[in-house]
């Protein structure tokens, strides 16, 4: 409709937290109001958009059934339908609640890791990629301050995870690798209880003076997620000035300063851990460096924002590749038997999804 201001209907979490996923939907908001009127709602709340005829709905499905992007994006009259939300097969249980929901988009816009967005033609979703869009995660400078002016001498480096325990995370194998490491001192800020060599720092909030006081302390960010889309945990970490590394399956592969230890391979971490205990302080120096230009040039909310406005603006809308029963019978029930149930179902949430619809 020619002369007629697009409304985006922008489904996502959009709160004040620095972190993901609000952060997401705060910061894609912003840009997007350059260009559209946008709306934004709860992602986990009931209920149904009506579109009007230059209407774009962008948004986050939840499992729950009845939620708004479940039931909007099978409503008639939308300009444009783009499933917009996190990606990784190495876990049939993270996506196979989009099964039934990928056909009714024009595109996924799957924000994910190189990792695995080069590895979709060889998985069980196959038949999406003709629909899948590749987002990086992004993050804004500006909230996660540098805070890392020196490293600690060689002999005294310090490792730190910051996360949960959740299987995916594979924080058994972090144990494993900080075990083979006694004479280095590991953190793990999410969780109280120390583990093995492993100290448990607590939940922190890492926006605060103290947060980052703490987390200055350590050198480097390990994360070796076997299932992990893309932890936005690497980004902060680079952001504050810590050297990042992780397995693959956390999704970040082919950056030179962001390094990678292999998958369930203890003797082959310690050894990518060891190289970075003893280099020179000008070499990590020199990575800070390099990341900081990945997060301004590369990991960045402009242009994660240019990649949504591009499928706004598009008028791709290919199918998805047939599938067998099969495979569709195997995402039923991964759907059906997902453990992140108990925490969607938690009684507070559904009160709280069951009041409204909240417009902001």
């Amino acid at each position: 409709m020619r002369g007629v201001k697009t409304t985006v209907h922008l489904i996502y979490p959009h709160g004040s937290k620095a972190s993901c996923p609000d952060a997401i939907g705060r910061h894609l908001a912003a840009r997007l109001r350059s260009r559209y009127d946008v709306r934004l709602y709860d992602w986990q709340a009931f209920g149904k958009i009506q579109p009007g005829g230059n209407d774009v709905l962008v948004g986050h499905a939840c499992p729950v059934y009845f939620t708004v992007f479940r039931r909007s994006c099978r409503a008639k009259g939308w300009k444009r339908v783009l499933l917009l939300s996190p990606y990784c097969h190495g876990d049939d249980h993270q996506p196979a609640f989009n099964e039934a929901l990928v056909r009714h988009c024009d595109l996924y816009l799957a924000i994910t890791g190189g990792y695995w967005f080069a590895d979709i033609e060889k998985s069980g979703y196959k038949h999406w990629l003709p629909k899948m869009r590749h987002l990086d995660l992004a993050i804004d400078r500006a909230e996660f301050p540098s805070i890392k002016r020196s490293f600690n001498p060689v002999g005294r480096r310090r490792i730190v995870y910051i996360g949960s325990d959740a299987w995916y995370k594979n924080t058994r194998y972090l144990a494993a690798i900080a075990e083979s490491m006694p004479e280095t001192e590991f953190g793990w800020i999410g969780t109280d209880r120390s583990v093995g060599n492993i100290e448990g720092l607590g939940h922190r909030s890492l926006t605060t003076a103290e947060g980052r006081a703490l987390v200055s302390g350590y050198d480097i960010l390990l994360t070796v997620g076997k299932a992990d889309g893309n932890p936005a945990t690497i980004l902060e970490a680079m952001a504050w000035g810590l050297i990042p590394v992780c397995t693959p399956q956390s999704g970040y592969v082919g950056f030179q300063s962001i390094l990678n230890v292999p998958i369930n391979d203890t003797a082959g971490a310690v050894q990518v851990l060891w190289s970075l205990l003893v280099e020179p302080e000008a070499r990590l120096r020199e990575i800070q460096e390099q990341n900081w230009r990945l997060l301004d040039e590369y990991f960045n909310w402009d242009r994660f924002a240019a990649q949504v406005v591009a499928a706004i603006e598009s008028e791709e809308a290919p199918a998805c590749v047939p599938v067998s029963i099969g495979r569709r019978l195997e995402l039923l029930f991964a759907e059906i038997f997902n453990p992140f149930w108990a925490n969607l179902l938690d009684p507070r949430k559904m009160r709280k999804r069951l009041r409204k619809i909240q417009v902001v």
